[in-house]
């Protein structure tokens, strides 16, 4: 209903609007139901790889297509989530995302200093070359350009990788997407401090958030009151309300400024978070929430990140040992009569 064959936004009607405003989605194609549920339910699957680590470099991609095919195809549906999503996943694409934590450094791990062994990834690689190829055509302009260069690249790294290994080029690429990642980090971190400070400026300017009186009103609207007992509770206080309202202004504003103060920065982060789920939950934006919360733990401090990254492993390893050891004292020893 917001984005298939039955959509109110009909087909003819999102063309125009993308022809003018030059935006990019696969949805229009073609218009029958199947190509929807195909680029729909892919987009799921995409994602869900995307989260494990599974091939990033490609998934990645994959996934700024289904992405942006989704809220471009009816741009009239979508709130401020999607629009933080959209850019974010374009700056994905150009990050190392699957270095740690994830199936590929696994992969990686077992490959060792040869990642050109990875034959799948060829055979990957060559498979996506010929979708490209049918849906595309040699065409190489504008987004067609875009997907073209990007396949190709990859192609240069898995044959600098496999043929030169040991060679200067192997070493500039790497040390090339390593600058890449690393702009694109910037580049992530400023458009989030960016959303913050235009976001927190524009709500001074706001006579209700001047009085201190502004979360009043979503509070009291059915369609932002998943659990109307809970959004009446904070309502019906008025110094909580105030409270909220004018930190909500305070921490927009002075997060562009306290994110280059470490020893702030590590107290505002998990309060930015906290403020998100609270959204979530009182006022039934969970999307919006949750982009915002994948956003601020970029700027979480790497040593909470390797801190964490241990604990996890180690909890997982004391797991695995449990279940061996389970799966050891069960079987019956050889000779041994069990009873029944």
């Amino acid at each position: 209903m917001l984005y298939g064959d039955r959509s109110p936004w009909a087909l003819d009607m999102a063309g125009r609007m993308l022809a003018e405003t030059q935006s990019f989605t696969v949805l229009t194609w073609w218009g029958g139901r199947w190509w929807f549920e195909l680029v729909y339910h892919g987009t799921i699957v995409v994602a869900v790889l995307l989260m494990l680590g599974w091939r990033t470099r490609a998934t990645s991609i994959l996934f700024m297509i289904g992405v942006l095919s989704l809220v471009n195809r009816n741009t009239l549906v979508a709130d401020g989530g999607d629009n933080i999503l959209q850019v974010m996943v374009i700056y994905l694409v150009f990050t190392r995302c699957g270095q740690v934590w994830s199936l590929d450094a696994r992969r990686n791990r077992r490959l060792g200093d040869d990642p050109g062994r990875d034959r799948a990834g060829f055979l990957m690689w060559q498979a996506v070359g010929l979708a490209l190829l049918w849906v595309l055509g040699f065409s190489v302009t504008g987004w067609n350009a875009v997907l073209w260069g990007l396949w190709a690249v990859h192609g240069l790294w898995w044959l600098a990788c496999r043929r030169f290994p040991r060679h200067r080029a192997r070493a500039l690429l790497d040390d090339t997407a390593a600058m890449l990642h690393n702009c694109a980090m910037l580049v992530i971190a400023v458009q989030v401090c960016l959303i913050y400070a235009t976001a927190g400026w524009y709500k001074i300017q706001g006579s209700r958030w001047q009085e201190g009186t502004a979360l009043h009103y979503p509070l009291s609207m059915p369609e932002f009151s998943p659990w109307p007992w809970l959004a009446g509770l904070i309502a019906a206080n008025m110094v909580v309300v105030i409270a909220l309202t004018y930190g909500t202004v305070i921490l927009q504003v002075a997060f562009p400024f306290v994110a280059l103060n470490r020893k702030l920065k590590n107290v505002l982060i998990p309060v930015m978070m906290l403020e998100h789920l609270g959204i979530a939950v009182v006022l039934g934006l969970p999307f919006l929430s949750l982009t915002a919360i994948a956003c601020d733990a970029v700027f979480l401090p790497t040593a909470f990140l390797l801190l964490l990254g241990d604990r996890c492993t180690d909890t997982a390893r004391r797991m695995r040992e449990r279940v061996r050891g389970a799966v050891r004292t069960s079987r019956p020893e050889k000779g041994v009569v069990v009873p029944s």
